[in-house]
């Protein structure tokens, strides 16, 4: 898979994708990363990318010349005739839609992703209509650029590729991953012992030593039964799910059994 990512501050990424299984994914060749200087795709000798906003207000605008010169130099279709099955351009701004693991999971289905990093008060909206499929945010806040946001999308797609993680499974039995349909109504095919989330949080971990600080690991987790073991994580995913990010329920695959045990949180709580 290749990734485009067009920004103002190409040395940003020399440090976040140098390290960990980003870092082993582009040593390996499994994905590749093409990072490009907007600077020079400008035509005057300041190589200016931005300019005020027409009808006042604070800030400065990004240009769209730039930005399409760019994009038209790296081959990549125009909108009206580009395959989004095999290739996008998206441009990040706080104005987008929130980034999700399922959309992650989406763009890993790709070929080749253009990432647009936005800067200063916003980018003309014209990249928006006329060269960008898609607009995304990672999350209600405002930062700086869209530099950040370009390297949190490239490592959690990255992530889901083939290859990548050491164990495949890695990636599946974890918050949000609800990739994995189950009729947990079905006894027979209620949720393993690694639990996968359908959607939900993921549940607590603990690993050696036993006790710290007073703090003893859970017991059921040392006993052995595996079923038991299952019903514990489900019910800590659920019982977390609730607490940090209620809204996920309603999108998730649950049981009989998993809303009677929410019924019982919500009447301790």
């Amino acid at each position: 898979m290749q990734f485009d990512i067009i920004t103002i501050f190409p040395q940003f990424f020399e440090g976040p994708f140098s390290f960990g299984v980003l870092g082993r994914a582009l040593e390996e060749g499994r994905v590749r990363v093409g990072v490009h200087n907007l600077r020079e795709f400008t035509t005057d000798r300041h190589q200016t990318v931005d300019d005020r906003p027409f009808g006042g207000g604070e800030g400065m605008v990004m240009k769209p010349e730039p930005l399409f010169r760019a994009v038209e130099s790296l081959g990549i279709a125009e909108k009206a005739e580009r395959d989004t099955a095999r290739e996008r351009v998206i441009l990040l701004s706080a104005q987008g839609r929130p980034f999700t693991q399922a959309m992650a999971r989406d763009i890993a289905k790709l070929e080749r992703v253009v990432l647009l990093c936005g800067r200063y008060e916003g980018v003309d909206e014209r990249v928006n209509d006329l060269l960008a499929d898609t607009e995304l945010s990672i999350g209600d806040y405002v930062i700086s650029g869209g530099e950040l946001a370009a390297a949190v999308i490239v490592d959690a797609v990255t992530r889901l590729l083939p290859g990548v993680l050491g164990n495949e499974d890695s990636a599946r039995y974890e918050s949000f991953a609800a990739e994995e349909k189950i009729d947990l109504d079905a006894s027979e095919k209620t949720p393993r012992s690694t639990c996968d989330s359908g959607g939900l949080l993921d549940y607590p971990h603990y690993t050696r030593p036993s006790e710290f600080r007073g703090l003893a690991v859970p017991a059921v987790l040392s006993s052995g039964n595996h079923e038991e073991i299952r019903r514990w994580r489900r019910r800590q995913s659920l019982e977390k799910t609730l607490r940090n990010r209620p809204e996920l329920l309603l999108d998730s695959t649950l049981s009989e059994d998993d809303r009677r045990v929410l019924q019982r949180l919500q009447a301790d709580k």
